[in-house]
């Protein structure tokens, strides 16, 4: 929904979207869901943009060296022609080729069209070259569903810890706050269910000991990670105290 909105988006639409997710979750996960896809679809942005940029500086240095003369020797503020007849041919080619995309990034990016891959077009193209990435199918199946599942949730000053979806406690025990359809699975008060796993911040881990002590707000993310074996509880953002934090994987609920 967020994709289709492209530049149009605005708070009533934002709003829309979590009314709609409220109804199949709570509001507390509509609005952490409605923030990350918006995040996302921005991000695609800044990629796009960067793009075209990228684009644009070889399309520049590319021409200015087909305007030399084959052979000739660069400076330290220009660069030269190339080194031989070949190459020259070579770059006219792959110049026309560059143009095509230029123009093709920049109609998707007037239309407010962008492609957005959860889980990374990068792993998501390595399941066509499994034996070139020493994978198996399930290895790759199983690295590909991990990238695209995650559970985030901004802080709420106020709130206890700093986060009332995703809780830490200063002894680091981890709880969630589960959603009115899965509030059967709560295994503790309040339809919170608690992770049998503890986690510890290491780094600066006395700054966010007194930051939740004084229940301010603290944003949370988890994600597992295959090939270590392991889950990690990440505060995300520009923060002294976003280094990861692993602990064991949690067992399943009985």
């Amino acid at each position: 929904m967020r994709c289709s909105a492209g530049l149009d988006h605005d708070s009533e639409q934002w709003a829309e979207r979590k009314r709609v997710l409220t109804a199949e979750s709570s509001s507390r996960w509509a609005g952490s869901i409605t923030k990350a896809t918006h995040d996302q679809w921005a991000l695609a942005r800044r990629g796009q943009l960067a793009h075209i940029q990228s684009l644009q500086a070889g399309i520049e240095t590319i021409t200015h060296r087909l305007s030399r003369p084959v052979g000739e020797k660069g400076t330290k503020q220009a660069p030269g022609g190339y080194r031989s007849t070949r190459e020259w041919h070579a770059k006219r080619r792959r110049l026309c080729v560059l143009e095509d995309r230029l123009q093709a990034v920049r109609a998707d990016r007037e239309a407010a069209v962008v492609r957005v891959v959860r889980g990374g077009k990068r792993l998501l193209n390595t399941r066509h070259h499994l034996q070139e990435a020493q994978l198996t199918e399930e290895q790759w199946r199983a690295r590909w569903q991990a990238g695209r599942r995650f559970l985030a949730a901004d802080g709420e000053s106020g709130k206890r810890f700093g986060n009332e979806t995703i809780r830490v406690t200063p002894d680091g025990e981890v709880s969630i706050k589960l959603p009115a359809p899965l509030a059967h699975l709560a295994n503790a008060s309040h339809g919170r269910y608690v992770l049998t796993g503890r986690v510890a911040f290491a780094h600066r881990g006395e700054q966010w000991t007194d930051r939740v002590a004084a229940n301010r707000a603290v944003a949370y993310r988890i994600h597992g990670d295959t090939i270590r074996g392991r889950w990690y509880l990440r505060r995300p953002g520009r923060s002294p105290l976003s280094r990861p934090s692993p602990w064991r994987r949690p067992a399943p609920a009985a």
